[in-house]
């Protein structure tokens, strides 16, 4: 027998309010029992569970996501992502169009924005 991963777990000092965020981002909702101030919020269908823990983030994440827009460019996508809270860290976009923009979460987490399936075909 082997094992499956069946959530990817992230510390946060405000579980709700980091896992609404990834929802938003995501366009998939909240377990239908999570509510502010809970100490754990999951996203359906994502594996992704939210836990409130007393210690704050120290250091770069040695784990993180790397998303690709579906219905937009990756541009798009960023400007979308400032808009709901998340920070600009890094910005590896080159003149010809590659590359990919590290962004943070509102508890710091970093995560990066790849360019779209269409915009890697054209």
């Amino acid at each position: 027998m082997t094992s499956a991963i069946r959530h990817v777990t992230i510390d946060c000092a405000d579980a709700y309010a980091l896992a609404d965020f990834w929802s938003q981002v995501l366009g998939r909702p909240l377990h239908e029992e999570d509510r502010p101030g809970d100490e754990e919020a999951q996203i359906e269908g994502e594996g992704l569970l939210f836990v409130t823990v007393p210690e704050a983030k120290s250091g770069k994440n040695r784990l993180h996501f790397d998303l690709q827009p579906q219905d937009r460019t990756r541009d798009e996508e960023v400007t979308r992502l400032l808009a709901l809270g998340a920070a600009l860290l890094d910005d590896q976009r080159t003149g010809d169009g590659m590359g990919w923009v590290v962004l943070a979460d509102p508890e710091g987490n970093e995560f990066c924005v790849e360019r779209s399936a269409a915009e890697r075909q054209g």
